[in-house]
């Protein structure tokens, strides 16, 4: 398989079938598009994807995040700028409407956007026409505009956050992308995409898959942070994984406590194991070794799933790792044997 760094919409569960299809009939139009959705879920993806299926497909596709500029930068950023606007304004800045002439402009977390930004998004949707910041004459756009939000755009205009006008202009079509949670048939096929693109990046001739470990950690769990999340976690899996040419066994998903179990389907094959009672009556001691007992018996029935054996024993799974620590057993692969 040829593996490029080329961003691509992937799924086939029926809710993103539908958002493709939507954004099929959506693109050839010349109107505005929202594009609704958590964060992670690839809002910015989607954009691309209408306006490379539009007729300006062949046109600029330029990119703003609103959220990231204070009202004065966002403005002349957006619409540009003359000599003397203000203080450092020693020469005309060309904004990015004017850059994207004849193509699409996409603005993420347009909900940021100042009132004033917001009169000039609206002028400029329904008349196709803005000043320059400091300017004397009206100039002609030609853009498509593409904008997106994770904030609830139509509560802001109940309470007047945000222009109740705009948002329906912005809203000719509204684009919902959805959380990963609820596309759990997607889940193994973005993954699978990450991988390979991770090998690749790191010139592994071939990527040796999932274990059935593996995929059902990425199926439990809830991905709060959508698909930005899950390519995170299998592209540090993949790089951190020392014997590439077996397949990833456990995802790493937390990077600030990961100390994984290395090897555990050899560990798995092995006959059962008990911890020694100790031989001294103390109380402390005879507790330590039940907790180290019941720590390794969660931990070998959920086939050394950290996140599902701290679940099991009714803990956080930082206190499993703080547990693991106390009895001394990380590296799991290593206590294991010495017991075996």
């Amino acid at each position: 398989m040829r593996l490029t760094n080329k961003k691509t919409m992937l799924g086939e569960s029926p809710l993103m079938l539908d958002l493709s299809d939507q954004v099929s009939r959506i693109a050839p139009l010349n109107k505005p598009v929202l594009i609704l959705g958590e964060r992670g879920t690839g809002k910015e993806l989607v954009a691309e994807r209408v306006h490379f299926l539009s007729r300006r497909w062949d046109q600029h596709f330029l990119k703003v995040s609103c959220a990231s500029m204070n009202d004065n930068l966002l403005d002349s950023e957006l619409f540009g700028h003359e000599v003397g606007a203000f203080t450092g304004a020693v020469k005309r800045h060309v904004g990015r409407f004017e850059r994207a002439e004849g193509g699409s402009l996409f603005l993420d977390e347009v909900a940021t956007c100042s009132t004033q930004v917001q009169e000039k998004l609206l002028r400029i949707v329904e008349y196709g026409e803005y000043e320059r910041l400091g300017g004397q004459s009206m100039l002609q756009a030609d853009v498509r505009l593409i904008t997106a939000t994770n904030a609830d755009l139509r509560g802001m205009a109940e309470n007047e956050e945000f222009r109740a006008d705009l948002l329906d202009r912005l809203a000719f079509d509204v684009l919902h992308i959805p959380p990963l949670r609820y596309r759990q048939q997607d889940v193994l096929i973005l993954a699978e995409h990450f991988a390979l693109s991770m090998c690749f990046e790191l010139e592994r001739q071939y990527f040796p898959g999932f274990t059935d470990n593996a995929k059902s950690q990425m199926l439990e769990y809830a991905w709060p942070g959508n698909v930005r999340e899950l390519r995170n976690a299998v592209e540090r899996s993949v790089y951190r994984q020392e014997l590439i040419d077996e397949p990833v066994d456990e995802l790493i998903i937390d990077p600030f406590a990961a100390s994984w179990l290395q090897g555990s389907k050899e560990v798995i094959k092995k006959a059962p194991f008990v911890i020694p009672q100790p031989e001294v009556s103390k109380l402390s001691d005879q507790v330590g070794a039940l907790e180290q007992q019941l720590l390794l018996d969660a931990l070998k029935t959920t086939r050394f799933n950290q996140k599902l054996a701290a679940e099991k024993l009714g803990l956080t799974y930082h206190q499993l790792r703080a547990q693991l620590r106390k009895h001394k057993m990380i590296p799991l692969k290593s206590y294991i044997d010495r017991h075996q």
